[in-house]
């Protein structure tokens, strides 16, 4: 079986979802292709197929048109396909042009399966996988459901028409996408992200907090992961006595929002910016944390919440999209209703005040459910039954 996977770039060391994901494919004698609009050197583990380029020169774009279409010559059969099918969804002429050179890459595939990795990704591309007759998969993740059609109403309308699965990471991801009008007669499967539990796992849980506390979140410093309204709450304990620090793995547009914020509410000398840090680093980070906070605005599911609870850590989060499932609350860790910095107040206090055989139980119980429901060996086959499951 072949399996074309489409994203904007190859995945990064740290994305272990994708490359897991090709790995365990390999593994069970599929072939994988990775299309992507840019490459990184690093990446080996199958053969990568870019994009046409886009420039800005007339003389170059002109040249490279003419190359893409000389290269479709040998799929003209494929190509009167998909404008036969754009044309049935009203597309104009000059647009079909456009499409079919943005396209020529995924055009010229011989595929079983294209599967767009991001909702995203398959704007502009609906009708691909039926020129080349392939099966057409799509994933959800939470910027595509829970942001992107806010923005962009009605944007997956003709993707419902010509998708044959969908994966989705998380129930509330499905939910939200069956409000953007995804029929019930599509065929889905919930495949959960997955971490390396035998990395991520410690024999020091780390979760006395009778003496200096050490909360910390790894994320992207964005305005989803509510890091601003985290700092609020921590500015909040601050103010009863409590003394802590908290650390911040990431990067992002948002670090002069978000350390402004600690400056402002007078958090400074509580909040360190420890800045992207390579699996490694981040385990010896999570061994020193005595709890882990994710309390954000939107969250598709979350692999930083898995590794902390991997590590036994005690971990509050927010009640957005999949952490709910991420998380068990009250029985591996805590839930908190976003836009509340109250309630998370609250609620670290609650833990606090828990004695530590109830804080080793919740720690225990968490590290045990991510080692049996958040493994890689478990993704990985759930992956190869959703490329074979499909009735014909």
């Amino acid at each position: 079986m072949k399996i074309g996977i489409v994203l904007s770039n190859t995945p990064g060391y740290s994305e272990t979802f994708f490359n897991s994901k090709i790995k365990g494919l390999q593994e069970n004698g599929m072939e994988v292709r990775l299309y992507c609009q840019t490459k990184k050197d690093d990446f080996t583990l199958c053969p990568i197929i870019e994009s046409p380029k886009v420039s800005r020169n007339a003389f170059l774009q002109t040249w490279y048109f003419i190359k893409e279409f000389l290269l479709l010559m040998p799929y003209l059969l494929t190509v009167f396909r998909y404008i036969k099918l754009e044309r049935n969804e009203g597309t104009g002429i000059i647009q079909i042009f456009k499409k079919i050179y943005l396209n020529a890459h995924l055009l010229k595939a011989k595929l079983d399966w294209l599967h767009f990795g991001f909702a995203t990704m398959a704007l502009g591309s609906e009708t691909v996988a039926k020129a080349i007759e392939a099966k057409m998969a799509v994933s959800f993740r939470g910027f595509d459901i829970a942001v992107f059609p806010v923005k962009n109403p009605g944007c997956y309308k003709t993707l419902w028409k010509y998708v044959d699965k969908v994966h989705t990471i998380s129930n509330d991801l499905l939910v939200l996408a069956k409000r953007q009008g995804l029929p019930e007669t599509i065929p889905v499967e919930k495949i959960t992200p997955a971490i390396d539990v035998n990395l991520f796992q410690s024999t020091n849980q780390n979760i006395d907090t009778s003496e200096k506390i050490v909360f910390m979140t790894t994320g992207r410093l964005h305005w989803k992961k509510g890091f601003v309204a985290t700092i609020e709450a921590l500015a909040l304990l601050k103010s009863k006595g409590l003394d802590f620090t908290y650390k911040i793995i990431g990067e992002g547009p948002e670090y002069e929002r978000i350390a402004f914020a600690a400056y402002q509410l007078g958090l400074k000398d509580n909040v360190q910016f420890l800045g992207k840090l390579p699996h490694s680093e981040v385990k010896r980070q999570l061994e020193s944390a005595t709890m882990y906070l994710q309390y954000s605005i939107q969250e598709g599911f979350c692999n930083a919440v898995l590794e902390a609870q991997a590590m036994g850590k005690l971990c509050i989060v927010s009640n957005a999209e999949g952490l709910p499932e991420n998380v068990i609350h009250n029985q591996t860790g805590w839930v908190v209703p976003k836009y509340n910095p109250q309630a998370l107040v609250e609620t670290i206090q609650k833990v606090i005040a828990l004695n530590p055989e109830e804080k080793i139980a919740i720690s225990e119980t968490a590290q045990k459910r991510v080692k049996e429901e958040f493994n890689i060996v478990k993704q990985q086959r759930e992956f190869l039954n959703f490329y074979s499951s499909l009735d014909n």
